[in-house]
């Protein structure tokens, strides 16, 4: 039978005679290798990014974490301890979970960088976070996190996508699959990675888990080129690709049609579609060449100790003011997991990301965009009040802490200028106004309007999600 009989070409034809048959081809054996042909879902839901409604009227509408993977020792940064400054060098003799017990001590160690209280709310911040200290009344420092879990992946996991087991949405997913994203030229979830390399669990930070796949994180690069294959071919350039794409999109489309209720299919279109739209608007994001210099001394990105993260930091700002809903900054593997001479290292990391942070809600600040947008800062953990490695001064470390550490959250309807619970009186437990990761989320949820418990993707017959029936409290005392 000739294809072209019926005055149409098929999709399989214009792929088999075009001359751009190549990329095409390309195209559909991505599908083929992914697997779209499964059984038709009776229920035919759509999936897409388009913005959605909350439930209630939100306080924030964007939210850009910077995750500082390892464990920040909160007892040297945000958490100081008079009573483990008298008692320092003393045998600890209670009850303590170490995470490497052969190289660990029973003996206290306070800290030793010196404290002090910055803005009109006073807050007690260690020396080595200056900038930090200058926006401490626009944060809420949260002193009782809590997961309970001492190894780096189950708290991550716990932190990210809400329990201690990996192949669940993460956060930012849930977040783009209830509400969608403003920009529809540009991915709804952002990872900006680091170039030092991944952090521990690697794409895990950003999955989508069993959400359809249009809701994973997009990673844009530390470097050049930050996402790749922008450019097509110069003969493909213009109105020529323009046309190209189009038809091409329109036999997507009626080749979803007759597959409807395929969830990976319609996912896997959209992303070829949104890859197509990131030729001009992924270049006009990520180039910061027409900020002011300003703004760029702000972020740090004149420095060479901060310049990187400096310029992730600026980004994440670019994204979330073009609609972006939900962008994660990431540090190096294990930058901040400091068994071992902690009072070299901890410096390094704490300079690499305290200016460019500290500069990203100044900036949202005098934008207008902090009050809608979150900013959240923490890691995993935080560090023990005893020494490991007991070796002397270049040598001592500390063990994993997650049963108490710290955080800070900025804008997005958190309050500004308070702490948040306490840890016991040495720093090794959360004992006042404890908040778990159920709670944290809860929180998160409620600021973007959405009941956390309604937020579900049925999955073999069960309503999942975020929180997952594991509790999950709303701490409306740090809401403004």
């Amino acid at each position: 039978m000739n294809p072209n009989s019926c005055g149409c070409l098929s999709r399989r034809h214009f792929i088999g005679h075009s001359a751009f048959g190549l990329g095409a081809l390309g195209l559909t054996w991505l599908m083929n290798r992914d697997g779209y042909a499964k059984p038709i879902d009776a229920a035919l839901q759509h999936y897409d990014t388009l913005p959605k409604q909350p439930h209630f009227q939100p306080r924030a509408r964007a939210m850009i974490s910077m995750f500082m993977q390892g464990g920040p020792s909160h007892i040297d940064l945000f958490d100081p301890k008079p009573e483990l400054d008298r008692r320092n060098g003393q045998s600890f003799t209670g009850d303590i979970k170490y995470d490497d017990a052969a190289h660990a001590s029973t003996k206290l160690m306070a800290s030793p960088w010196k404290f002090g209280r910055y803005g009109q709310s006073g807050i007690a911040v260690s020396e080595l976070l200056p900038h930090f200290a200058k926006i401490t009344d626009d944060v809420t420092l949260i002193r009782s996190m809590q997961t309970g879990v001492s190894n780096h992946g189950q708290s991550i996991y716990a932190l990210q996508n809400g329990r201690i087991l990996g192949g669940r949405p993460t956060l930012g997913s849930w977040l783009t699959y209830a509400l969608g994203s403003e920009a529809q030229n540009l991915p709804a979830f952002v990872a900006l990675t680091d170039p030092r390399g991944l952090p521990v669990l690697g794409v895990e930070h950003w999955s989508n888990g069993w959400l359809p796949s249009l809701y994973q994180g997009t990673v844009v690069r530390p470097k050049e080129p930050r996402i790749p294959n922008l450019d097509p071919a110069p003969h493909l350039r213009g109105e020529v690709q323009e046309n190209f794409l189009g038809y091409l999109g329109q036999l997507n489309r009626s080749h979803l049609d007759r597959h409807r209720g395929e969830s990976d299919l319609e996912a896997r279109i959209a992303s070829y579609e949104l890859a197509g739209k990131l030729q001009t608007s992924a270049k006009e994001v990520l180039d910061i060449s027409g900020e002011t210099e300003a703004t760029k001394r702000l972020y740090g990105i004149d420095d060479p100790a901060t310049a990187e993260f400096g310029t992730r930091c600026l980004i994440a700002r670019r994204l979330v003011e073009r609609g972006v809903r939900f962008v994660q900054l990431y540090t190096g593997n294990q930058t901040w997991d400091h068994h071992k001479g902690i009072i070299g290292s901890l410096p390094a990391a704490c300079k690499y990301v305290d200016k460019p942070a500290a500069g990203l809600v100044m900036d949202l600040k005098s934008r207008g965009l902090l009050d809608s947008t979150v900013v959240h800062w923490g890691g995993e953990m935080g560090r023990l009040p005893v020494i490991q490695y007991d070796g002397g001064k270049d040598v001592v470390g500390r063990d994993h802490n997650t049963n108490g550490f710290s955080m800070w959250v900025a804008g997005g309807g958190f309050k500004g200028g308070m702490t948040y619970g306490e840890t016991d009186e040495i720093g090794h437990k959360a004992a006042v106004d404890v908040v778990n990761h159920h709670d944290y989320h809860a929180t998160l949820m409620h600021l973007f309007g959405l009941e956390h418990d309604k937020v579900t993707f049925k999955r073999n017959g069960t309503d999942m999600s975020l929180t997952d029936n594991q509790g999950g409290r709303v701490v409306k005392e740090i809401l403004a």
